[in-house]
C-alpha cells in the first residue's frame, strides 16, 4: 500500500498529490510536464517533497512534519526507467541482480522464475546490446522486481516497443500483476494503455489529480 499527501513546488507550478492505492495499478496520466515522473522521484527518494508525507505498508519513508526522509535503497522500491538504464558492460544476468543485496544468499529460485515469467532466461549470458527492445524491457521488469520490493512503479515503460511487442508485453505485465501482489503505479500519456492496464486512473494536469475513475475495460489474458 502507498499512502501520500505532498507538495513539491516545480518550475511552472507546485505539485500537489494526495493519492492511496493498495495491491493495484494505478495509472498516472496526462501531458509531459503535468508532473507525473516528479510523483514517482518523490515516492522513490529521487526527488525531496518541500511538504508532506509518504508511507508505503504504514510505514513512513518521508514526513516534512517529523523530519524523516529515508534513503532510496531504504524504501524497498522497484523503479522501472523510460530508458530502462540496463549497464551495457554487464550480461542479463549480472543487471538484473545488481540491485540485490547479499548476492551470495539469495535465492536464485526466484530470478528463475521472474525470468521464465517474462521468457528471458534464455538471454542470461547475454549484453544489452545483443537483445531486442523488447527483451530490453523485460529484462529492466525483471531488475526492478529482483528486489522484492513493496512498491513498483513504471515511467512510461513500454513507450519504446513497436505495437506488436507492444501488445505481447501487456499480456505479460498482467499476468506478473496477478502472481505478485504489490501496488503498481504506471505512468502513462498513453489512455490506451492506461484503460487496458490500470484498475484506476488518476490524470494529472499542470501538478493537480483533476479526475480518478475505476477502469473496468481492462485487457483479460
Amino acid at each position: 500500500m502507498i499512502q501520500l499527501d505532498i507538495i513539491k513546488k516545480l518550475h511552472y507550478f507546485d505539485l500537489k498529490c494526495n493519492l492511496t492505492l493498495d495491491n493495484e495499478v494505478v495509472a498516472l496520466q496526462g501531458s509531459s510536464g503535468s508532473g507525473k515522473t516528479t510523483i514517482l522521484d518523490c515516492i522513490s527518494g529521487i526527488k525531496t517533497p518541500d511538504k508532506g508525507i509518504i508511507k508505503i505498508d504504514d510505514k513512513t519513508i518521508f514526513s516534512s512534519f517529523s523530519n524523516i526522509n529515508l534513503p532510496i535503497r531504504d524504501r524497498h522500491i522497484g523503479y522501472l526507467f523510460q530508458n530502462y538504464a540496463l549497464f551495457p558492460h554487464m550480461t542479463v544476468e549480472e543487471n538484473i541482480l545488481f540491485g540485490v543485496k547479499n548476492q551470495k544468499d539469495y535465492n536464485m529460485d526466484y530470478i528463475k522464475y521472474i525470468t521464465e515469467i517474462f521468457k528471458i532466461e534464455h538471454l542470461k549470458d547475454r549484453k544489452p546490446n545483443q537483445i531486442s527492445g523488447g527483451e530490453k524491457q523485460r529484462v529492466a521488469l525483471a531488475r526492478s522486481l529482483a528486489v522484492k520490493p513493496n512498491v513498483l512503479m513504471l515511467d512510461e515503460p513500454f513507450s519504446a516497443l513497436d505495437k506488436t511487442t507492444k501488445e505481447i508485453v501487456y499480456k505479460e505485465f498482467l499476468e506478473y500483476k496477478k502472481n505478485f501482489k504489490i501496488s503498481i503505479l504506471l505512468v502513462t500519456h498513453d489512455p490506451y494503455e492506461s484503460e487496458l492496464l490500470a484498475d484506476r486512473i488518476v490524470s494529472i494536469k499542470d501538478g493537480m489529480c483533476i479526475n480518478c475513475k475505476t477502469n473496468e475495460l481492462k485487457l483479460s489474458v
